[in-house]
């Protein structure tokens, strides 16, 4: 399913504006992150999918159709949503709390947490941890349950707000790893929310760099927006202006692979050595990928 925002704009009782003239498709069947600072309005504008916050003027319609003409409850139970520290009810088991909104919809109890467990092996997790509350479980497997309850009406459109934040680097990397391979599999129409860059680059399908307000700075590819950031803001967010994007062979040392760092001589990843070969000869591709899964354009 679609997403297009038109127009939207949203100012708070209190006088914020939190989001200003904000129009934008976001295409089927693919990742679109938004990403920016705290206050540019990403949170906001995800909200405004689902319904939790009502646009104050504009419109935002899904294959077509305007939202606000949809129940808000049952658009709601529609569209998976996922948010930082999973927002699972402790006093529920891990099954029941999978199964929550199928059981809303009127799905049998029994069916339910069946299929309840069947999303747990999606996701990774042991059917053992069926039977368990969430604070007997790590940070890492509470945000795989949240993901799993997600998915559990099957929904088209599933809406992430930096569900992975608050989780250390090692387990925020097997999540990540997670859901591309989730989404290699579904095929959803996942709307991401994220400050970190490097996160977008490694998730999004389109990435919208926003600004204050919701205002665009840029959308595109990764590829496309580190090898054309639009302005001296979304050079300086991405940090091309620091020449973090800019990597070279380190001549210092050599192992088996080779080490690339950035402008500053900091290392930013490492080139097996066959590519490195490869690139040193100049018989390689001109773009090719490093395991610093930020340089998704490689030579950029």
């Amino acid at each position: 399913m679609s997403i297009e925002f038109r127009h939207v704009s949203k100012t708070f009782p209190d006088g914020t504006t939190a989001v200003e003239d904000f129009s934008l498709t976001i295409p089927s069947r693919e990742t679109t992150v938004l990403v920016g600072s705290s206050g540019c309005g990403k949170t906001t504008l995800l909200r405004m999918i689902n319904r939790m916050v009502d646009p104050s003027s504009g419109s935002i319609l899904i294959d077509g159709k305007d939202i606000a003409e949809i129940p808000p409850v049952g658009l709601r139970r529609s569209i998976g949503y996922v948010m930082q520290n999973s927002g699972l009810l402790p006093h529920r088991t891990v099954a029941d709390n999978v199964a929550t909104v199928p059981m809303l919809t009127g799905v049998p109890k029994r069916k339910a947490r069946e299929d309840a467990l069947a999303l747990l092996d999606r996701v990774g997790l042991d059917r053992a941890l069926a039977g368990r509350y969430p604070s007997q479980l790590s940070g890492g497997q509470q945000q795989r349950v949240g993901v799993a309850r997600g998915l559990a009406v099957d929904p088209n459109i599933l809406l992430m707000d930096e569900p992975f934040g608050a989780v250390d680097p090692i387990v925020r990397d097997e999540l990540q790893q997670e859901l591309l391979r989730l989404q290699g599999t579904l095929g959803k129409t996942v709307v991401f929310v994220t400050h970190d860059i490097d996160e977008a680059f490694l998730l999004g399908n389109q990435v919208v760099i926003l600004q204050r307000g919701g205002r665009i700075a840029q959308v595109g590819t990764p590829k496309e927006i580190l090898a054309n950031p639009a302005n001296e803001f979304v050079a300086d967010f991405i940090g091309a202006k620091r020449g973090k994007r800019r990597l070279r062979i380190d001549e210092t040392g050599r192992g088996e692979d080779v080490l690339l760092v950035d402008a500053a001589g900091y290392a930013a990843g490492v080139l097996s050595a066959d590519d490195a070969r490869l690139v040193l000869t100049g018989s390689g591709p001109k773009s090719r990928s490093v395991s610093n899964k930020t340089d998704q354009a490689g030579d950029a």
